[in-house]
């Protein structure tokens, strides 16, 4: 059914007794891995490495992948020492259905982001659907895709777009772990960095102050700017600045100053606004007075575009499941805005994903993700269970696009939809 848009799926299409069966084969098959992937899982929280570091868990990945019947692994893939990809292919044409598993971890606060818990529900998916493929004849691929460096500014999957790792792939799926939700309906947002240099000339501040150009003036001139730019922007707008060199002594005349900024907003077309806004009041603090200005901008991730029709898959799953944890998914079409970024946003600009948030039990300070409260939730066998559960949901979204005939077609219209909205709104 078509409305304002939207590709929407009845409730009777949802619950038809195919998904009954695949639920409860897709429950006994992950529940038949606990034992196998809990190590796994607990290796990877208690080894953290850093973004493009992670030997360690690359290492125990693909061997854990290669240990695996039927599975083509691919170790250190497309030019990324700790990128991997395993492939089980049924061998007959039908949709690829992909699972990015991300591995690395925070400095100084390990997995507090709980990438541990992210592989493990894409792992326990990947799985269940290869075996779903194998014991119902589907057609398809099934791929797993292991994506370094999302803690980084260009994450390893932006480069597996570039490289064109996803090019014969039709949908992605991945989650994410907090304490606040259970949604599949997900949007993040998008962010740029900017890193900016000014430079002056030197002076002594006491005998000729006249001779020089203050560099650190323009900085603070420019900082005043971005704070008053606040009072007007967007409630999804998020600007936040350092100072990574104030100058050298104070009795001179400072000839060079640098600050690194990093905006966030509710989408890729507002950035675009809201960077150009924040790089005028740089510009402003050099016009103010005579420094010369770099501003050098790195693009970060775009915002995550959710898939409704996937979504829909996912939630259906989830409910179908025993024991529903708190809090309950959002009904309808209701979005879950998380303010924070991930580069799957990037791959949902390239084809239809779901990113679902799931909420594990907190830990003793009820800290939220990039807290070492949180990390420590996110390496118990309790949040581990939470995993696993969002790997069934994960694996029925892959296996209703295998097994339901016109459903990948729905799915790629709403998509369409979507990237033709996101269009529109960038050409306001």
């Amino acid at each position: 059914m078509d409305e304002d848009g939207f590709v929407l799926i009845s409730r009777d299409e949802c619950l038809d007794s195919n998904s009954r069966s695949y639920v409860s084969e897709i429950d006994s098959t992950i529940e038949g891995l606990w034992a196998s992937l809990w190590p796994l899982n607990t290796f990877i929280h208690e080894t953290p490495e850093l973004a493009f570091k992670e030997h360690k868990t690359h290492k125990a990945l693909t061997s854990f992948m290669r240990s695996r019947k039927g599975w083509q692994v691919t170790p250190s893939a497309y030019g990324m020492e700790t990128a991997w990809v395993a492939v089980y292919d049924s061998g007959k044409a039908g949709p690829a259905v992909s699972f990015n598993v991300e591995m690395d971890a925070l400095p100084n606060l390990g997995h507090a982001c709980g990438h541990n818990l992210i592989a493990t529900a894409s792992l326990a998916a990947g799985l269940a659907t290869a075996e779903m493929v194998k014991q119902h004849g589907l057609s398809g691929k099934v791929l797993l895709f292991g994506t370094p460096g999302e803690e980084g500014i260009r994450g390893g999957k932006v480069r597996l777009l570039e490289a064109g790792a996803y090019e014969d792939v039709d949908i992605s799926l991945i989650s994410h772990p907090g304490i606040l939700n259970n949604s599949a309906l997900v949007r993040t947002t998008a962010f740029a960095r900017l890193e900016v240099e000014y430079f002056g000339r030197a002076a002594h501040a006491a005998n000729s102050p006249w001779l020089g150009v203050n560099a650190l003036d323009a900085l603070v001139v420019a900082y005043n700017a971005v704070s008053v730019l606040r009072q007007q922007t967007m409630p999804g707008d998020v600007i936040g600045m350092a100072i990574t060199n104030g100058g050298a002594a104070p009795n001179i005349v400072h000839a060079y100053a640098a600050s690194v900024c990093v905006i966030r907003a509710s989408s890729v077309s507002r950035l675009s606004e809201l960077q150009q806004k924040v790089s005028a009041c740089f510009r402003a603090g050099a016009e103010a007075t005579g420094a010369k200005v770099e501003i050098k901008a790195t693009q970060g991730y775009a915002d995550h575009v959710p898939n409704r029709v996937l979504a829909a898959s996912y939630t259906k799953y989830w409910k179908l499941l025993p024991d529903l944890p708190d809090p309950p998914i959002p009904s309808g079409e209701q979005l879950t805005w998380v303010k924070a970024s991930t580069d799957q946003g990037n791959v949902s600009y390239a084809m239809p994903s779901v990113n679902a948030s799931f909420s594990i039990p907190p830990g003793r300070q009820g800290g939220q993700p990039h807290s070492r409260d949180f990390e420590e939730a996110s390496g118990t066998e309790a949040a581990f269970a939470r995993a696993l559960r969002v790997g069934k949901a994960l694996a029925g979204t892959a296996v209703d696009v295998l097994a339901t005939p016109g459903l990948m077609d729905k799915v790629k219209e709403q998509w369409r939809r979507d990237m033709l909205a996101a269009k529109e709104a960038s050409a306001m």
